[in-house]
């Protein structure tokens, strides 16, 4: 399930600003996605960029290579905005549809 919802969630942690890949996957463990690691997400960085979802820059390292930072694209926040209201939908979907919501009916 985490597949089809990982692109949403590298957008949100890049709301907080540029990042590079490694950052990101910090920014996703602090917000409980554990299990995502660094070699996933590059190549779903690198499609966001070719959909124009994302802009990138490189810029010195400490001692290494120059590091790739990505940044939400205006297309990329309009994609975000949507991606989360559709994902809000289908969330109270499944919650209604598992009968996690229950709706109080008073007289």
């Amino acid at each position: 399930m985490l597949r089809g919802v990982l692109d949403l969630c590298l957008l949100a942690v890049m709301e907080d600003g540029p990042a590079y890949g490694y950052e990101m996957t910090k920014r996703l463990r602090a917000r409980g996605l554990s299990i995502v690691g660094e070699g996933s997400i590059y190549p779903l960085l690198g499609r966001l960029e070719r959909d124009g979802m994302v802009e990138t820059r490189r810029a010195a390292s400490n001692g290494g290579p120059p590091r790739k930072y990505y940044s939400l694209s205006p297309e990329g926040e309009r994609a975000l905005e949507t991606g989360v209201s559709e994902w809000e939908a289908a969330r109270d979907a499944v919650d209604g549809a598992l009968g996690l919501v229950k709706a109080e009916v008073r007289p």
